[in-house]
């Protein structure tokens, strides 16, 4: 049986309706699945959320990862650091990003660029990602008000993650009425 872990995005949470969706498709399809909240999703710290993935992850090599928004850095993150030796079966990062939506930012204050300083200038080795699976997929939507469109090349060029382009979907979020992404599912079932 496959485990599959879904880590939600800032200010997010397990229960979101297109990650509740999300997993109930796949408990349906006899995948174990692994939701944590992650802790104080509100103001999100690299080290507490490192420390929540250690405790809830099970390090077999059955394992496909899914990430939503700052979820993905998470799932990065806990990957770079995992034993060497631990190989997955794949990684889905849903509205993933480096760097945000410089508008966005400017827009939100200096909480939130405070929040996010650390996510985006603490660097992440790829290359040691790439040692843990072949299979990384990236959903983008071409209207997400957060993370840049451009950030699609940067996962493309550094994980050779393949990348669908959903349109109108804003950030994947309760806010912009998404409850579920076919594309998301399709492409878990496609990760042996």
């Amino acid at each position: 049986m496959k485990n599959v872990y879904i880590i939600h995005g800032w200010d997010g949470s397990p229960n979101e309706p297109m990650l509740s969706w999300l997993k109930k498709e796949l408990e349906n399809r006899n995948y174990n699945v692994v939701a944590p909240e992650m802790p104080n999703p509100e103001k999100p710290k690299i080290k507490p959320w490192m420390k929540k993935l250690n405790e809830v992850v099970n390090t077999s090599d059955n394992n496909i990862f899914i990430g939503h928004s700052v979820g993905c850095q998470g799932v990065l993150r806990y990957l770079e650091q995992a034993p060497e030796k631990i190989k997955i079966s794949g990684i889905l990062l849903i509205a993933p990003w480096m760097e945000l939506d410089k508008e966005t930012i400017k827009e939100e204050g200096e909480e939130v660029k405070e929040i996010a300083r650390p996510w985006m200038e603490t660097p992440i080795d790829f290359k040691k990602i790439k040692t843990k699976t072949k299979n990384i997929t990236a959903i983008f939507s071409d209207d997400d008000y957060f993370v840049p469109f451009s950030q699609k090349d940067l996962f493309e060029k550094e994980l050779n993650a393949k990348i669908i382009v959903e349109h109108n979907m804003g950030h994947f979020s309760p806010a912009d009425n998404v409850d579920r992404l076919d594309s998301a599912l399709d492409s878990v079932l496609e990760m042996k």
